[in-house]
């Protein structure tokens, strides 16, 4: 790729959000900007956005290590320094005579092959680089992150026919393997391809809600889940991105859209949301937003804005019978319901998916492209072109020309085609030429997808609709393999309720969690030791994987409240036991098992990773042991496998916990990594253990992972432990009673904290005694049983369900 050094020129929240994920994946990078008049610290800008890298809550870095790794200084001391720079990053203000300004100073020092790029949202590629030399043109284009860029995984590239494909290809390939982007290629049309269709979808969310009388949570609980849409909406979403951003998109828009565009139509700011603005309710950084909350009162109080008053009100859960009728009948349903969510969700999204389609092929070359902006920038499960696939193409364009006039065709706004998508086309119905809306105000790509839909699944391959009217198979890059593709043509080898068994090819299988939050139960166990068994006779390894949004939330604590409910103490007993002896069998596997999680894998989920034989772990992998939080212990070998972790760590750093006390702080605090070079720090990874950037090649690497283990794989040998018994028990106690004094823990963080330090110092032993894997299972499983009887701990499970926040008891 030869991307070594990087340099990002802007020290704003996005320009430094830029450096800081650069620094993620471990490329030195120089963040620099202007020096401000009067400054003694000529830098100190850049060194003011690298203290508060340090400190931003989500956190921009992945580890506080890669700081070290980022450069502060300022463009007119530190220019020199990009000659050493392969890629250069503008961030500077949305204005064009200060963009260009700085790239004829980037022209005079960069070297001849140095890639320039810019994080523009609204100025057209060809206006950037106009009057500036070709080579330097040749060497441009712009990279468009979102924010915060750690967090949303959209790229968006902007190439001209100037552009040298080499250069390109450097940064799709940088972007995708080392960022972990989904790189999308955009044609130089305002918006790109996101907010494009983002800005129209908010804009008519938050106009037909106000028209329509909702309150804002009605509209953001229409237009959330049942779309597959964050449960924020558009509301909540407004709020978190900030109000204030949106008339600055759309004056953007208005300067650089054609005449006639659909998006001209909302392009005006109703007077409430001015208003907000102008009050300082701008969201979440400012006094609030749509939502708020009111500590008048002394207690948190969230309140509602209510769209037609603008006064502040109690915030109610929505109760619309149109939510019940899509939990049942998904999204077909939810439009087709008489009432106002139904109504509300028809007009958002048949203005949304209309004008989706009349922009293809004007602002990207496939409807994939589309979809894949849609489901990285904004985070909706399904894009444009899978809604409408779910609601009926032709339901959809039937239902448009009964209600809807014909529209103005939106004409293309500059910009040059990128590469063509090569392929054997399979022809379907003759097309019809153009993008924009066709007769009846039906885009002409919608007219040919009124037969087969956009995506036709074929036995073995899917096919999805181009704009020249043939299907073209559904490739995906070279790395990449996602199970929701095998599964369309496949049937699982092993299923239930729970779990399921997946082959996914060279003798690899993979299980699939797919309860609720893919929290574990009997069933899971249950499918996890089959899986174990098949493998053996038929296989060569698993991988254990799933494409949820969290890898586990941990055991089902709904299931043990309800046993506990009923005294059915034997039965969750079992479970543990179940548990117990399930994680052993896949420890001592006799073929590789590799944990491939990503997002959330707690408590029991964290275990199940902590037994596995390696674990290539995508690198938002949240993961910790936090059973504490709920009044136990881990009980499914997590104490054990911790112990054993911290005994055989080949160094401690100097002045470091023994083995025993990490263990303890670790469990007691209920640690959880922010990210998976967090969790190495913890040791809930191994050193040895993979990290992958990208999600999408997550899959691929875990099995080739797994596949080069076959060859002469040997099961771990049992490992004896000796604990000190008593001293460490009471140094633990003493500890924790100290904490109890100040005012850091609660009574039953005492009696948690105890039965804890009752296992980690393997009990009534000493050191001279070695004590096996099955003496540390029998004490986790006694100590877990006393503390899930007790009311405390009960009180602290509920408490948990009912709200998703730890009780402090």
């Amino acid at each position: 790729m030869n991307i070594q050094k990087v340099a990002v020129i802007g020290a704003g929240v996005m320009g430094a959000g830029i450096a800081a994920h650069i620094a993620n994946a471990g490329t030195p990078v120089l963040l620099l900007d202007i020096v401000p008049q009067g400054a003694t610290d000529r830098s100190q800008i850049a060194k003011a956005a690298l203290d508060k890298l340090l400190k931003a809550d989500p956190a921009p870095l992945m580890h506080t290590k890669n700081a070290r790794l980022i450069t502060p200084g300022n463009i007119e001391d530190d220019l020199p320094q990009l000659a050493d720079c392969d890629w250069i990053i503008e961030a500077v203000v949305e204005r064009l005579a200060i963009k260009q300004d700085l790239y004829r100073k980037l022209a005079s020092v960069r070297k001849a092959d140095a890639i320039i790029s810019s994080n523009t949202s609204s100025i057209p590629l060809h206006e950037l680089v106009a009057g500036l030399p070709d080579d330097f043109a040749a060497h441009f284009m712009i990279t468009h992150f979102f924010n915060p860029p750690r967090y949303m995984r959209l790229l968006e590239i902007v190439t001209s026919a100037q552009t040298d494909q080499d250069a390109a290809r450097k940064i799709r390939e940088y972007a995708d393997l080392k960022l972990g982007k989904g790189v999308v290629d955009c044609k130089d049309t305002p918006g790109f391809i996101a907010n494009r269709i983002g800005i129209f979808w908010i804009q008519t969310a938050i106009q037909e809600a106000i028209e329509m009388g909702l309150t804002v949570e009605e509209a953001d609980a229409v237009i959330g889940r049942p779309m597959g849409i964050p449960k924020t909406g558009v509301f909540g979403l407004s709020d978190l991105v900030g109000i204030d951003l949106m008339p600055h998109l759309m004056r953007s828009m208005n300067r650089s859209l054609p005449a006639g565009d659909p998006l001209l139509e909302k392009a005006s700011i109703p007077p409430l949301i001015q208003r907000m603005i102008d009050n300082g309710y701008t969201g979440r950084k400012g006094k609030g937003g749509f939502y708020r909350i009111n500590r008048d009162s002394g207690q948190k109080l969230k309140e509602s804005i209510n769209l037609q008053t603008g006064e502040y009100h109690p915030s109610q859960p929505a109760s619309v019978g149109s939510l019940k009728a899509a939990k049942h009948g998904g999204l077909q349903a939810l439009v087709a319901h008489p009432d106002k969510g139904g109504e509300y969700a028809w007009r958002v999204l048949s203005q949304t998916l209309r004008y989706a389609a009349a922009l293809v092929p004007d602002i990207a070359d496939d409807i994939c492209a589309v979809n894949t902006a849609m489901k990285l920038g904004y985070n909706w499960k399904y894009g444009p072109f899978e809604l409408i696939d779910q609601l009926g193409a032709d339901a959809l364009a039937q239902r448009l020309e009964a209600e809807l006039p014909p529209i103005p065709n939106p004409s293309p706004a500059g910009g040059e085609g990128s590469e063509e998508i090569h392929g054997n086309g399979v022809l379907s119905p003759p097309p019809l030429a153009g993008g924009g809306l066709g007769r009846g105000g039906i885009p002409p790509l919608l007219e040919m997808a009124r037969a087969y839909g956009f995506y036709r699944h074929e036995p073995g391959e899917t096919l999805y609709l181009q704009p020249d009217g043939s299907y073209r198979p559904l490739q995906r890059p070279p790395g990449i393999l996602l199970l929701a593709d095998l599964k369309r043509h496949a049937e699982p080898l092993l299923s239930n309720d729970a779990a399921s068994l997946w082959d996914i090819g060279d003798g690899v299988t993979c299980l699939e969690f797919h309860s609720k939050m893919n929290s574990i139960d009997a069933q899971t166990l249950e499918m996890l030791s089959d899986s174990l068994d098949w493998v053996a006779a038929n296989g060569k390894a698993m991988v254990i994987y799933n494409e949820g949004e969290n890898f586990s939330a941990g055991a089902n604590l709904g299931l043990l409240v309800f046993a506990a409910s009923l005294g059915g103490w034997d039965e969750i007993a079992a479970i543990v036991r179940q548990g117990q002896d399930t994680y052993h069998k896949l420890k001592h596997a006799p073929f590789p098992v590799v944990g491939a999680p990503s997002g959330l894998a707690l408590g029991g989920g964290c275990e199940v990773l902590l037994h596995c034989a390696a674990i290539q772990a995508h690198a938002e992998t949240y993961m910790g042991l936090v059973e504490t939080g709920v009044g136990l212990i881990p009980g499914w070998g997590g104490c054990k496998e911790m112990l054993q972790r911290w005994s055989s760590f080949p160094k401690l750093p100097r002045g470091a916990l023994p083995p025993v006390l990490k263990a303890f702080e670790i469990i007691s605090l209920a640690t959880v990594a922010k990210s998976a070079f967090e969790a190495k720090d913890h040791l809930y990874l191994r050193p040895s253990d993979g990290i992958t950037m990208n999600r999408d090649r997550l899959l691929a690497d875990a099995k080739a992972r797994a596949l080069a283990m076959v060859e002469g794989y040997q099961p771990p040998v049992a490992q004896e432990l000796r604990l000190p018994g008593a001293t460490a028990r009471i140094a633990m106690q003493m500890a924790v009673s100290d904490f109890r004094l100040q005012g850091k823990a609660t009574p039953h963080d005492v009696v948690v904290a105890t039965a804890l330090a009752e296992v980690l110092s393997g009990g009534d032993t000493d050191i001279t005694t070695p004590l096996n894997e099955a003496d540390i299972l029998a004490l986790e499983h006694r100590q877990f049983m006393q503390l899930v009887k007790h009311p405390d701990t009960i009180a602290r499970v509920q408490h948990m369900l009912e709200t998703g926040k730890p009780l402090r008891n």
